[in-house]
Parts: structure tokens; C-alpha cells; sequence
């Protein structure tokens, strides 16, 4: 198995390099693929591989999603939304736990960032729910976990990526294509029962710890935030209805109209159109019209160029990666060798829970669907698993799980900067959150819980 000693070696460079020299992950990846360029000698394909890792139009998705999360932060448009969350839940025990996880949830979607998002929204929620009986450390787990479930919600730039993983996978067992909206669909239903284990995890540590709603003097007048907000409201569903419409009406009207080209190449147009409109709309219900002028726009995205650029780099080195072990052959040989263990259905879907979450300690989640997504959608399916759940899952057991079990999970840390927590019962309250995370993922990929759009 030669070849799953460079899968080991690729492993050892990014851990070395992240955990031991404390060097971003990004450069830890494109180290690695440097390492392996000359282990393998093939430096003669190295034009092949960077032009695999830039041509897909995933990517250039991946950076209009961030650029759309960035323009709502600095607009303050995400602020007016978690306005009105508050006011209409924040009276309930807990309302601020509550409000965590609905709000940053929506806004971990459209930036996929973990602890960017902690930090954008965790600077209103967690100082709330501390003044409101929160331990710091679990106001601080709240809002990082929350936040991490942006990687697998609709419309996450690292959602791309599992689409892409999906789309070898079919081609190559002579699947029909599924539209981008059907796709979504699955998405957003599995999505609904990891928000609702967050939920009910908030409801629980809140009879634990005997949490009091939040007091009348700090509660936003409903009526007057949305007189402010209700136009940010308008958002999700200016996001969300063309890929409804593409998962809906694709197979019957576009088709009809368009042809079967036509209404592929239509599904697929979505993820590039869809943050362009958003973004315009933005701009017009921007309250200070002053920060989106040309010139201040344009500064605002070249500031931002920092945040996106790390995110883009992983999954352009991980492409890369993922085109050499596919001439190598990698994938395929860690498929043979996890065929000859004779796992039954439960006993894969358990094994590449545990892999994934072993190698989300180290390996971003958005690097390992990238080069390990087909190979573990073929196993799944060969054991049982439906492939369009398995895959519509890569982001969940991949980026989430990576998000929050350290020590990769930057969104703990991001939360604990914020919250001011302990790490040690930070780390300790953790692990109730990554052990239901845990049990949820084996829970879905069994079937055992309906999905909308399966």
C-alpha cells in the first residue's frame, strides 16, 4: 500500500507544520503537496494539478459567498437580524443561548468561517448570555458550535465541495446529476436536526444552570427593530428561493423551456448569481449609504482579502492534492484496504465518523472532502448508506466536526478570547458538544431520522 504512505506523509508535514511550528494550515497544505511533488516525481504533471485546482467554478463561489458574508458584516445588516431574534426570544430562559445558535448559524453559512463568525456575532451573544447566567466556558461552546454549523447550512461556500465530490462520484458509478437545488434541499434537511440538537442542548444547560431570560431593559423593542430590520429578514429568502425554484421546477419547466443543457448549465449558473444579488441588495438597504460607495467597497474587499484568502488557499492546495493522490491512486487504495475490514452498514458509517473526526484534529474539513470525498461516498454507498446523503453529509462529518474539536477547532478558541473562559473547563464542556455531534452524525447517515428531499 505505497500509496497510503503518502496519505501519512501528507498527514505528518500539515501536523508538523500547524501544531508543532504554529504556521498557518494553508501553508502546511501547499507544503505538503511540494513534499509529495518530490517524493512521487511528478513534477512533470505540476501544471496539470495547479490548473485542476483552479478551473473548477466551485471556487469562484467559494470567494463570492465570503465576499457577500463580509460586505453583511460591515453593513451591519447581520446586527439588525440578531436585533430581531432577540426581542422576539429573548425573553424566554436561555433566549440568548437561543439567539446564538439561530443567528450564527445563518451567518456561518454565508461565510463558512468559524471563527470569524464567532467573532462577529459572539461579541453581541456572548457578553448576553453571560449577564444572563451563562458559565463563561459554555457561552463560549454555544457560539462556537453554532457557528461552525455555518460549514454545513446553505448557502456555505464549503457546501461546493461536496457537490464536487458528489458529481466524480456519480459519473463514474453512472448516477443521474442532481440540480444544485436539489442538492440544497437535502442540505437544509439535514441541517434541521443539527440545529435542533444544538437547541435542545442550550435548553438542557439551562435547566442545569438555572439561566434567567434576559432582563426587559436589555431586550430590543420588537416593533422597533423591525421597523430597522425587517428588510434584512427579506435575505434568506432572496438566497434561498432560486435554489427551491432550480430543485423544483429544473426536471419539469426549465427543462421544458431550455432543454436539458440549458436547464443543467441554469442549475449550475445559481451559485455564481446568487451572491451577486444578494449583495446588490444589501447595498440598497444598507442604512449608511456612505460605506457602499465604489471606492469604499472596494477597500472594504482589499481589507478583506486577509480573511478570504487563508479559506481559498486550503481548498485550491487541497484540489491540487486531491488531482496527485488521484494519479496516484490513493483514494482507491484507502477504499480497498477499509473494503477488506467486512464492516456492515453501522460498522462504516462508525469507522469514517471516527476517521473524520481523527483527521478534523489536524486536516481542515474543507481539505479532506476535497481529497477523500468520492472514495468516502463510495464507501458508504457500497454499505448501505443512500449516496446523496453520504455525500450531502462530507460537509457535516468533515467541517463541523473539524471545526469544534481542537486542536483545530479555532472557533472554541475564538469564543474562549471573547468570553474571557477557562481553557481546561472550556476544553471539558466541549466534549459534550463533539460527543453529540458525534451520536447525530451516525444518527443521520443510518437513516434513522427523515430528511427532506430524500
Amino acid at each position: 500500500m505505497e500509496s497510503l504512505l503518502y496519505l501519512g506523509i501528507m498527514l505528518a508535514v500539515i501536523c508538523v507544520w500547524f501544531l508543532a511550528l504554529k504556521r498557518p494550515v494553508y501553508e502546511g497544505v501547499l507544503l505538503a503537496f511540494v513534499v509529495l511533488l518530490v517524493i512521487t516525481g511528478t513534477w512533470g504533471n505540476v501544471l496539470t494539478y495547479i490548473d485542476e485546482g483552479l478551473s473548477t467554478s466551485l471556487l469562484y463561489s467559494m470567494v463570492a459567498f465570503v465576499a457577500l458574508s463580509i460586505l453583511l458584516t460591515k453593513t451591519k445588516i447581520v446586527d439588525s437580524c440578531i436585533a430581531v431574534i432577540l426581542s422576539l426570544i429573548g425573553r424566554i430562559r436561555g433566549g440568548a443561548g437561543y439567539t446564538a445558535v439561530i443567528a450564527s448559524a445563518f451567518m456561518g453559512a454565508l461565510s463558512g468561517s468559524g471563527p470569524g463568525n464567532v467573532m462577529a456575532t459572539g461579541t453581541l451573544t456572548i457578553p448576553a448570555m453571560k449577564r444572563t447566567g451563562f458559565p463563561a466556558e459554555l457561552a463560549a461552546n454555544i457560539e462556537s458550535n453554532a457557528s461552525y454549523l455555518g460549514n454545513m447550512i446553505p448557502p456555505s461556500s464549503n457546501i461546493v465541495a461536496a457537490m464536487a465530490a458528489f458529481t466524480t462520484f456519480a459519473a463514474g458509478a453512472g448516477l443521474a446529476e442532481v440540480s444544485q437545488g436539489q442538492f440544497w434541499i437535502v442540505l437544509w434537511g439535514i441541517s434541521l436536526w443539527f440545529i435542533a440538537q444544538r437547541l435542545f442542548m442550550v435548553w438542557a444547560f439551562c435547566r442545569h444552570y438555572k439561566v434567567k431570560p434576559m432582563s426587559k431593559e436589555e431586550l430590543p423593542d420588537l416593533k422597533e427593530t423591525l421597523r430597522a430590520g425587517w428588510q434584512a429578514l427579506l435575505l434568506p429568502l432572496i438566497i434561498l428561493l432560486p435554489f427551491v425554484l432550480d430543485a423544483v421546477f429544473t426536471s419539469t419547466f426549465f427543462t421544458a423551456r431550455l432543454g436539458a443543457s440549458g436547464a443543467k448549465y441554469l442549475s449550475k449558473s445559481v451559485l455564481l448569481y446568487v451572491p451577486g444579488v444578494a449583495a446588490m441588495y444589501t447595498c440598497l438597504i444598507a442604512k449608511d449609504k456612505s460605506i457602499v460607495t465604489p471606492a469604499k467597497m472596494a477597500k472594504m474587499f482589499a481589507d478583506g482579502v486577509k480573511s478570504i484568502s487563508p479559506a481559498i488557499g486550503v481548498c485550491v492546495f487541497g484540489y491540487m492534492i486531491g488531482a496527485m493522490f488521484e494519479d496516484l491512486g490513493v483514494a482507491e487504495s484507502l477504499g480497498q484496504l477499509m473494503a477488506t475490514w467486512n464492516f456492515g452498514k453501522f460498522g462504516m458509517v462508525l469507522a469514517i465518523c471516527i476517521i473524520t473526526c481523527v483527521m478534523g484534529m489536524v486536516v481542515p474539513g474543507s481539505s479532506q472532502v476535497v481529497i477523500f470525498g468520492p472514495v468516502f461516498i463510495t464507501l458508504l454507498s457500497n454499505a448501505g448508506v443512500n449516496p446523496l446523503l453520504a455525500a450531502a453529509m462530507l460537509p457535516c462529518i468533515c467541517g463541523v466536526m473539524c471545526g469544534i474539536t481542537p486542536p483545530l477547532g479555532l472557533g472554541m478558541y475564538a469564543g474562549m478570547t471573547i468570553a474571557e473562559s477557562d481553557f481546561g473547563k472550556t476544553f471539558k464542556n466541549n466534549l459534550w458538544w463533539v460527543a453529540a455531534q458525534f451520536i447525530m452524525q451516525i444518527a443521520v447517515l443510518m437513516g434513522w431520522l427523515p430528511i427532506i428531499g430524500l
